[in-house]
């Protein structure tokens, strides 16, 4: 009996032995099969997650985000204890003691889908296995998914400590809202840093992870406060609060950004505009657009804010100015649905839905309204963000639409999308009424740089950044028109040519393949002999052919591609007037080294990139074509009293006397050529107008002795801006004003002169010598090179080869008509004038 005793437990021992063998070994068997192929760990240990690239101003603000994924990385030791026990006692409170997996955790899942028939499984990961699902493997719950997990599980357990998972997991995960990571999250839900979150605030954002959409802090508050609540039960169990923390924590209300408890984060940041998406665009194009998106990349930027709001006032106000002109209401082109007009509600919701510009703050802010009623003598309208019972009213008087043709009957609707700003007192700022606004259909750019570091302070690419993301300040290619003539005159200058030089103002006809081109003056009037600065100050384009035909268009287009107006000028002589296509990004540039004295400078957007990791991986200053050398920098032995020198080390381009003629000449054209009516600012200025065809587009660039700055104004599609439109009347009053805000800020002074200038006095109208006692409005002093004087610069007479062509009066640039006689291509004499038809003219070429 004993025997057999003995014989029976003996073979159940050996059959559970055996089979335990077996079940050890299949597992062992399974777990090699899946491990073979998974992919590597190692990498984790130098993974860099993608993170948000921020772009700041000069004075150290957020302005802008870009990223894929909505995340702020912080390293483990940065994430306070608070926030990591949160999300231990949410996820895993074994955490820190398990392998990388919780067997009891695996095994009760297991029974509880058995007992469910599948129907009910629920997860059984540790933090480690989460961070492999998000990592390494995909996000399915098939069995096969589970058992790789373990083993990598397993394997990063031995190779990371626990704070480098940790960090990996909460730097990874997705709570909802665009925002992965816990700072991101801190973030979009309270508008709080890290540190600054309480006890049940990080509970919450554990609760998260679960299932981010079946926790929304508005539509499923109720459940989520009962996710919140039993975290904080687990942290008090836990041990990592106490009991009065607990029970004080557990009272507080649900309290989100989404409810409107705090204030969103990103109504700190300015609405995104033209010269922070141009930084995007640039850096996408320099770093990649998935590396710019996802490197975590810290940008400052050039950009002054206050000078940038000033720069798209000054263009607005332009745009909106003509567009009121015209007499015609467009309004937006969107309607709601009138029969959502008696439910506020209703139509507050679909008004906050329209797609409309609602990022102009000219004179006061632009709101989106809708009409409500048309009457006679008024519009009834609702305004988003303001309540009815608003004691401003909710009327817009039919005074109000004077400036358009119609009444209100034929030009609203009950329905109608629109925009309406308040009109206040000057002197008092009391409310005057709401008054209708609307987008123009004219657009244009601005810019304005520093002429010596190349920094972009301001840039304004249209009427409006959320109505056209198009930037026409550095995308859209446009006729320069006369505002091309200095590069014509440089390169004249830098040939031997002085502003003292006499170029005939006469007819020309020219046989082109298209036919015969007569080039015309804009004021059809001609100065016959005339010197260079007259020329340019009164924006002759027959002296501009002459010259260039002098010159050479070889001369001019290689000048012109020299300075970065254009990449390959084409050799015809109508490109002498501005009749080829370039950026006003780039005439700004090429302006730049003129008041500069004739140095290289390049157009920056940003002065500094960094990485994650704060190491600067872009710095203008040390970029080729702007250095800036800083000597003594890295000397840690400079003497007391001694700073660092920042050394010079840019190309130059241009003689330093060529420069300041040309920057002289351009000072006329501000005193008393053909920007005086509109350009009159407390320091010197120099600049030239540009006005090409019909008047399809018009320019004024000018700068002073630090800053310059520049607009053109056209439709996008190019057509008329109609008769009298000009560069000087346009753009001139935008340039003045955004300038004289800018004088006030940085200053200005004197242009710098070379000290090889030789000064002469001269008469500008004929070219003629004047003693040095000589006075009086006709009287310039010119800077002349030493050669040039003893070479005798007097007395030359240049008509570029052409004829002159027709009869025509010859009108002095102080208005007299006399005759005077010119000398011809073939070497004659001729008389013209006075009272002379004007015979074969026509109308071509621009001014």
């Amino acid at each position: 009996m004993t025997r057999f005793i003995f014989s029976f437990f003996g073979g159940i021992f050996a059959v559970v032995t055996m089979g335990t063998m077996m079940i050890a070994l299949t597992i062992g068997a399974i777990f090699w099969m899946y491990g073979r192929d998974l992919p590597s760990h190692e990498h984790l240990a130098q993974y860099t997650p993608p993170t948000i690239s921020r772009i700041y101003s000069q004075e150290g603000r957020v302005i802008d985000e870009f990223a894929q994924e909505r995340r702020l990385f912080t390293p483990a030791n940065e994430i306070p204890d608070l926030v990591k026990n949160a999300f231990i006692s949410a996820e895993d409170k074994n955490f820190y003691t398990h392998q990388g997996y919780d067997v009891r955790g695996i095994v009760a899942a297991g029974v509880q889908a058995v007992q469910s028939g599948g129907r009910d499984v629920r997860g059984a990961s540790t933090i480690t296995q989460q961070v492999m699902k998000n990592f390494l493997l995909s996000g399915d719950r098939r069995a096969e998914r589970k058992i790789k997990e373990i083993i990598l599980a397993s394997r990063v357990e031995g190779a990371l400590d626990k704070d480098k998972i940790l960090e990996l997991y909460l730097n990874e995960i997705f709570l909802g809202q665009n925002s992965f990571g816990v700072t991101a999250a801190a973030q979009t839900y309270f508008n709080k840093t890290l540190s600054e979150l309480e006890p049940h605030e990080a509970a919450m954002l554990a609760s998260m992870p679960k299932a981010p959409s079946d926790y929304h802090p508005v539509r499923r508050k109720e459940r989520l406060t009962q996710r919140r609540d039993f975290v904080l039960k687990e942290m008090y169990e836990n041990g990592y609060i106490d009991k009065a923390t607990y029970e004080h924590e557990v009272k507080q209300p649900l309290r989100s950004v989404q409810n409107g408890d705090f204030e969103p984060y990103n109504q700190a940041l300015p609405p995104r505009d033209y010269f922070t998406d141009e930084i995007r665009r640039q850096l996408s194009r320099d770093f990649g657009e998935d590396q710019f998106f996802s490197g975590g990349y810290s940008v400052r930027a050039t950009l002054d804010p206050e000078m940038q709001t000033e720069a798209a006032h000054a263009l607005q106000r332009a745009l909106e100015q003509y567009d009121r002109g015209l007499g015609r209401w467009r309004g937006t082109g969107k309607k709601i649905d009138a029969g959502l007009l008696g439910d506020e509600a209703a139509w507050r919701e679909a008004l906050a839905g329209v797609r409309v510009t609602r990022d102009v703050t000219l004179e006061s802010k632009w709101r989106v309204a809708v009409v409500r009623e048309v009457r006679e003598n008024s519009l009834l309208i609702g305004i988003e963000d303001v309540p009815l019972d608003d004691p401003r009213g909710m009327e817009v008087p039919r005074s109000d639409t004077d400036w358009f043709t119609g009444n209100l009957f034929e030009n609203f609707e009950p329905g109608d999308v629109i925009h309406v700003r308040e009109m206040t007192e000057d002197a008092s700022g009391n409310f005057i009424r709401w008054t209708l606004r609307q987008v123009p259909k004219v657009q244009g750019g601005f810019m304005a740089m520093d002429v010596n570091t190349g920094r972009v302070i301001a840039m304004q690419g249209g009427f409006s950044y959320q109505n056209s993301v198009f930037n026409r300040a550095t995308q859209a290619k446009r006729q320069p028109g006369s505002s091309f003539k200095p590069f014509v005159y440089a390169a004249a200058l830098d040939s031997g040519y002085t502003p003292a030089t006499i170029v005939v103002d006469a007819p020309i006809e020219i046989d082109t393949p298209q036919g015969v081109w007569r080039p015309k003056n804009a004021s059809n009037q001609f100065y016959g002999p005339t010197p260079l600065r007259t020329g340019i100050e009164r924006s002759r384009n027959l002296m501009t052919i002459r010259l260039a035909q002098e010159v050479g268009m070889d001369v001019v287009a290689n000048y012109a591609e020299k300075f970065g107006v254009y990449d390959n000028m084409g050799r015809v002589l109508a490109n002498a007037l501005g009749a080829d296509e370039t950026t006003l990004m780039r005439m700004i540039s090429a302006y730049a080294m003129f008041a500069n004295g004739g140095e290289r400078v390049e157009p920056t957007l940003v002065d500094r990139v960094q990485d994650r990791y704060g190491n600067t991986v872009y710095s203008h200053d040390a970029a080729q074509g702007n250095r800036r050398v800083c000597v003594d920098c890295a000397d840690p032995n400079i003497p007391p009293g001694r700073s660092p020198r920042i050394v010079n080390d840019r190309e130059r381009i241009m003689d330093a006397i060529t420069a300041y003629q040309l920057t002289s000449m351009m000072q006329g054209v501000v005193e008393r050529g053909t920007a005086s009516r509109t350009v009159n600012l407390p320091v010197p200025t120099a600049g030239k107008t540009g006005t090409t065809n019909d008047a399809k587009d018009v320019w004024f660039i000018g700068f002073t002795s630090n800053i310059v700055a520049g607009c053109y104004i056209g439709y996008d599609q190019p057509r008329s801006l109609g008769r009298g439109a000009s560069g000087g009347g346009f753009c001139g009053p935008v340039f003045t004003q955004f300038m004289q805000k800018a004088v006030k800020k940085y200053g200005g002074g004197p242009f710098k002169v070379p000290e090889t200038c030789n000064f002469v006095n001269i008469d500008r109208f004929s070219g003629a010598r004047l003693g040095a006692g000589a006075s009086g409005p006709n009287v310039v002093a010119e800077c002349f090179r030493e050669d040039d004087l003893l070479n005798g610069v007097w007395g030359i007479q240049l008509d570029g080869g052409f004829a002159i062509s027709g009869s025509f009066d010859l009108i002095r640039p102080e208005g007299g008509s006399v005759a005077r006689e010119v000398t011809t291509s073939t070497g004659r004499k001729a008389v013209v004038g006075p009272k002379a038809g004007f015979g074969t003219l026509s109308s071509g070429g621009l001014y």
